[in-house]
């Protein structure tokens, strides 16, 4: 599964409003950077409490970049 896939799948099975979720991946030379939107309501819930729940997406989309021998991704994620 393409990482930024991975990153809408996890990220919207999350949210109260999937629909306001938008995801977007940029291809660097060493890395993937991966831009997550989400509605302002949200992000407490993907954030999560201390920042565990964050931590933890960002922990199996770097396992799957690893078994598929792809660059290292890193996630932002932001409001609006």
């Amino acid at each position: 599964m393409e990482l930024g896939n991975l990153t809408e799948f996890l990220v919207k099975s999350l949210v109260k409003n999937p629909d306001m979720v938008s995801v977007k991946a940029f291809d660097d030379e060493d890395k993937i950077t991966i831009e997550v939107l989400v509605s302002s309501d949200d992000m407490g819930r993907v954030i999560g409490k201390k920042g565990m729940i964050i931590s933890s997406i960002r922990t199996i989309v770097q396992a799957s970049s690893y078994l598929n021998h792809e660059k290292k991704a890193i996630i932002n994620v932001d409001s609006f």
